[in-house]
């Protein structure tokens, strides 16, 4: 067993995206702790592959993104499930802390 404690990675930078890897070595599952400052984007991008993800939103507001400019809004305690084919992004609109998972992990 493993206790991740997710407030030591409350860091954000100006302007940008700060990641943390916190279980990189499964071979069952990626999860990784992304913190965007006010209206940064995380792209949208696919990945060419069968999995699945989540994106679940710690803190703040944004909206999760899709294809064809998709955008669904997205707060503290949503959590998008999709296939990892399938094109996601997240934009952020105040400060804001997502924590995803893919499985398998790529």
């Amino acid at each position: 067993m493993k206790v991740i404690k997710l407030d030591e990675t409350n860091e954000f930078t100006p302007g940008q995206m700060k990641r943390f890897f916190l279980v990189e070595k499964s071979e069952s599952f990626k999860i990784i702790n992304f913190n965007l400052d006010a209206g940064v984007l995380f792209p949208v991008h696919s990945h060419d592959l069968d999995g699945e993800l989540s994106i679940q939103v710690l803190d703040g507001e944004g909206f999760f993104l899709g294809a064809d400019d998709t955008e669904i809004p997205a707060g503290k305690g949503d959590l998008l499930v999709s296939e990892i084919r399938e094109p996601h992004g997240v934009r952020s609109t105040t400060k804001m802390r997502i924590l995803v998972t893919i499985a398998p992990p790529i």
